[in-house]
């Protein structure tokens, strides 16, 4: 009989658990440093879109002008607006609202349709929500062009104090405090990245959840004051203060749209915006992080 050694062999060493916030932590840092390839795939992602196309990406321009327009002079209309001053609000409203609708109906679908990448690039997942995120920046950029003309041509209107009707905060005029619609934009562009990682997982795991955003997503936008003012709600109640007042205030989307579009349009912005959106930014992120900390390391089987 070959004799036994009495030395005990040493232990294999554990597999490092990928469940912990330093590996979320790490999953977004190690993305932020590739931003040359979902850069570079989300500037790809519009060529291809837009391949053998006259105009190309002018289509994203006129297809926001022409909706804007019919908007504007629809809703000016029936809440007896002028259409100088209603038809930009109506514009910038649409403008940011089509960012956070393209954010969060293609954030619920952004892994699922890399299923490919995912399975054969080894990349952090959140590589494919900023390509998504940076090409709804995009598709924003070309949009703008629709403000500058819709500015353009109601400058000598805008440049001057007014006030919407039943709008109980006057404009103080277009200004140079337009520049604070960037900051506000950026905090937007933080948002959407933890909604499309969240909703991204979430539906990822259910599949019945990208088309109950999608039809839940058309109620939110009436609800949204876009092509309607605050102040409308204001006309047919006693007061500010009425509880009607409660269904712009309660509505999260309200506070993203209003940082923007309020220096946009000379507004003055109203800190109580910033506070919700502050707060929103926070629990969103903790949320995503929490998501990504028990289920990133699954997102490839799901999918």
């Amino acid at each position: 009989m070959q004799p036994t050694s009495t030395v005990e062999r040493p232990a294999a060493p554990l597999a490092p658990n990928s469940r912990t916030f330093a590996r979320a932590f790490a999953d977004v840092r190690d993305a932020w440093r590739q931003r040359e390839l979902w850069g570079h795939l989300g500037w790809q992602d519009i060529k291809q879109r837009y391949r053998r196309s006259i105009i190309g990406p002018l289509w994203i321009t006129i297809s926001m002008g022409t909706t804007a327009l019919a908007l504007g002079l629809l809703y000016s209309q029936l809440f007896n607006q002028q259409i100088s001053t209603f038809l930009p609000y109506v514009t910038a409203g649409f403008i940011i609202w089509n960012f956070i609708l393209g954010v969060v109906t293609e954030g619920t679908e952004v892994f699922i349709a890399n299923e490919g990448l995912i399975k054969h690039l080894p990349a952090p997942i959140t590589v494919h929500v900023l390509r998504m995120v940076w090409r709804q920046v995009l598709f924003l950029a070309h949009n703008l062009i629709v403000y500058v003309v819709v500015v353009t041509i109601f400058f000598p209107t805008l440049i001057e104090p007014y006030q919407m009707e039943g709008d109980p905060v006057t404009q103080p005029g277009l200004s140079w405090m337009a520049l604070m619609a960037i900051p506000g934009f950026v905090l937007v562009v933080v948002n959407a990245v933890w909604m499309a990682l969240l909703f991204g997982i979430i539906s990822t795991r259910f599949r019945d959840i990208p088309p109950v955003i999608s039809s839940f997503i058309n109620l939110v936008f009436f609800m949204t004051p876009i092509v309607w003012h605050v102040g409308v709600l204001n006309k047919v109640t006693d007061g500010e203060g009425s509880w009607r007042t409660l269904i712009a205030e309660l509505n999260p989307i309200f506070h993203f749209v209003e940082i923007v579009r309020a220096p946009m349009l000379g507004h003055a912005q109203d800190w109580h915006h910033w506070v919700v959106v502050g707060a929103i930014t926070v629990v969103g992120w903790t949320l995503a992080l929490v998501a990504m900390r028990n289920y990133r390391a699954r997102v490839s089987y799901w999918v």
